[in-house]
């Protein structure tokens, strides 16, 4: 009679899909950081020596640059598309607050457009963004 040992493997963990793993949270944390970013123009703020600060989390920004053009969200908008924008703006959050944050050199004009805008809508909640004056 032959004496035939089964040999034991000794146990192990195969750690290959461990780099599958990491890679696919890295991929899903860059995906989040990505959609919270917030979107902003490149303006020269205007100068304030009193300010008020206002809660981020609830708020809908108009910014018009010194050359006229109006966006919000990252969108080129004409007149009738801010008013949409606003109104269902309003109507995902009654207690949205509106800031207009303008180019220090946009010719009021461009600003008086917009105020119209949300005058026609008879929205009163609303705020110049400016940087405080150093």
């Amino acid at each position: 009679m032959v004496n035939m040992k089964k040999k034991r493997r000794n146990p192990s963990i195969t750690t290959s899909s461990m780099s599958d793993i990491g890679f696919l949270l890295l991929i899903f944390i860059m995906l989040i950081s990505l959609m919270n970013q917030r979107y902003e123009e490149k303006i020269n703020y205007s100068e304030s020596t009193v300010l008020e600060k206002t809660q981020a989390n609830s708020n809908f920004e108009i910014w018009i640059q010194k050359n006229g053009i109006v966006s919000a969200n990252g969108k080129e908008l004409d007149s009738l598309a801010l008013e949409r924008a606003i109104v269902s703006a309003i109507s995902e959050n009654q207690n949205v607050r509106i800031h207009v944050i303008a180019d220090k050199d946009t010719p009021y004009k461009y600003v008086n457009s917009v105020v119209s805008v949300l005058q026609s809508l008879q929205h009163r909640v609303v705020s110049f963004v400016v940087k405080e004056k150093s």
